[in-house]
């Protein structure tokens, strides 16, 4: 089964125009998005940190552990996600073990690239 798949069944879309925000820094954050159609940033301290593409999720933190969110995310071509509230998510954990492993992974890579990016260069 394809990700995105696992979010076909009754979705609630989110439709997003170009140069505008799905959610911004700091908003409180209790929802997870899979991107459906068009292109986003990912923006974290005003710096482009994560392209996003047709079936990227974006928010996972906040649905796994909800409060501020810790990025921006603004759509750069018109954008179409899907909502995933806490009860579609447990749900989806429970009855799709590759879609928590899916989840995880993106937390994963999200997180080591921002301690990539907190590394220090060393002068050689």
């Amino acid at each position: 089964m394809v990700f995105f798949e696992l979010f076909s069944h009754n979705p609630t879309i989110v439709k997003v125009p170009t140069g505008e925000a799905l959610f911004r820094e700091g908003e409180e954050g209790h929802l997870m998005f899979v991107l459906a159609t068009g292109t986003a940033e990912v923006i974290v301290n005003n710096r482009v940190v994560e392209e996003l593409q047709h079936g990227n999720i974006v928010g996972e933190l906040g649905i796994v552990s909800p409060g501020p969110r810790s990025a921006t995310v603004v759509a750069t071509t018109d954008c179409e996600f899907v909502a995933v509230d806490e009860k579609r998510f447990q749900f989806l954990v429970q009855q799709t073990p590759f879609f928590a492993t899916q989840v995880m992974r993106v937390l994963a890579e999200r997180l080591r690239s921002a301690n990539q990016m907190l590394t220090p260069v060393e002068d050689i």
